[in-house]
C-alpha cells in the first residue's frame, strides 16, 4: 500500500469519526474517485488507536475526573459525583448500540452498503442535524443529564449502524433536541466514541492476530500517527468552532456530498464528473 494511500486514510478516519459527516459517504467516495485497493485489518487496526489516543488526550482532564470520581463513589453509581455521574451516563448511552450490533452482526450488513441508502442518510439526517440545532435551546450540560437522557443518546447512536447517518452527528443532534450546549454536545458524543472505537479496535486487533501479518503490523505504525494527527486536529477546530459557530457548514457539507452520492446512485451523474 502506497504512503498515499495511508495518509488519505489516515485524513478519513480522523475527520470524518469526529466531525458529523458520516465516515462511510467518504469511504465510498475513497474507492469511486480513488480506486485503491482494500486497505487490510492492520491498517484498521492503526486507524482506530491513532483516534482513540487522540480522543483520550483532548479529553484527558474529563478522563481524569471519571477516575477521581469512581474512586470517590468506590466504583459504585453515584449520580452526585460527577466524574461517577458522567461514567456512568457513558456505559448507559453505550449499552444500546452494542446490543444493536451485536445483532447485526449476527444477521449480516451487507444489505446496509446500499450506495442510495448511505446517499439518503447522509442528507437526511443532515438535515435533522441543522432543524434539530437552529430550533433547540441551548442551556443544558453533561452534568445536568440524567438517566433517561443517556438512553434516548444511545438510542440515537444505534442509527449510526446504518451507514451513512454518522455517529457523532446523530449523537449530537439528540444532544441539542435535549437542549444542551453545543461544545457539551461535541463532547459527550465524543466521549461516548471512546468504548465504540475501543471495541472496534479489539475486534479488529483480533482479527489482525488471527492473520498473523508481521509486514501488515509494520505498515501500520505510520498509520497510528498520522491517524492521531488528523484525529486530534479535528476534534480541536470543531471544538474551537463552536465557541461562537453552528453545526451550518457541516449541514451544508452533507447535503453536497448525500446529493452527490446519490445522482450517482441513481445513474444521473457520475461522481467522477462531479469532482474532476
Amino acid at each position: 500500500m502506497s504512503d498515499l494511500q495511508t495518509v488519505l486514510l489516515a485524513l478519513l478516519q480522523g475527520i470524518t469519526e469526529f466531525l458529523p459527516v458520516s465516515s462511510s459517504g467518504h469511504l465510498i467516495l475513497f474507492s469511486k474517485l480513488g480506486n485503491f485497493p482494500d486497505q487490510g485489518i492492520a491498517m484498521d487496526v492503526a486507524l482506530h488507536i491513532g483516534s482513540i489516543i487522540a480522543v483520550i488526550i483532548y479529553f484527558f482532564p474529563i478522563l481524569w475526573e471519571m477516575l477521581r470520581g469512581l474512586w470517590k463513589s468506590k466504583f459504585l453509581p453515584n449520580m452526585q459525583i460527577y466524574g461517577s455521574k458522567v461514567f456512568y451516563l457513558l456505559v448507559i448511552a453505550t449499552i444500546p448500540a452494542l446490543v444493536c450490533g451485536a445483532i447485526l452482526k449476527y444477521c449480516g450488513t451487507e444489505w446496509l452498503r446500499s450506495t442510495k441508502l448511505i446517499g439518503w442518510n447522509i442528507l437526511i439526517y443532515g438535515l435533522l442535524l441543522w432543524f434539530f440545532d437552529s430550533v433547540s435551546l441551548t442551556a443544558r450540560k453533561i452534568r445536568n443529564l440524567e438517566i433517561k437522557d443517556a438512553v434516548l443518546i444511545g438510542l440515537a447512536q444505534c442509527l449510526a449502524l446504518l451507514p451513512g447517518t454518522s455517529r457523532s452527528g446523530v449523537t449530537i443532534t439528540m444532544c441539542r433536541m435535549l437542549a444542551m450546549e453545543r461544545r457539551e454536545a461535541a463532547t459527550f458524543s465524543m466521549l461516548m466514541s471512546i468504548p465504540v472505537i475501543l471495541a472496534a479496535g479489539i475486534i479488529s486487533g483480533y482479527e489482525l492476530w488471527q492473520n498473523g501479518d508481521m509486514q501488515q503490523i509494520a505498515q501500520a505504525c505510520n498509520a497510528i500517527e498520522y491517524s492521531f494527527v488528523f484525529s486530534i486536529l479535528a476534534i480541536f477546530i470543531l471544538m474551537q468552532w463552536l465557541k461562537k459557530w453552528s453545526f451550518f457548514p457541516f449541514v451544508i457539507y452533507r447535503v453536497m456530498l448525500g446529493t452527490a452520492l446519490l445522482l450517482d446512485a441513481y445513474g444521473i451523474y457520475n461522481i467522477k464528473d462531479l469532482f474532476f
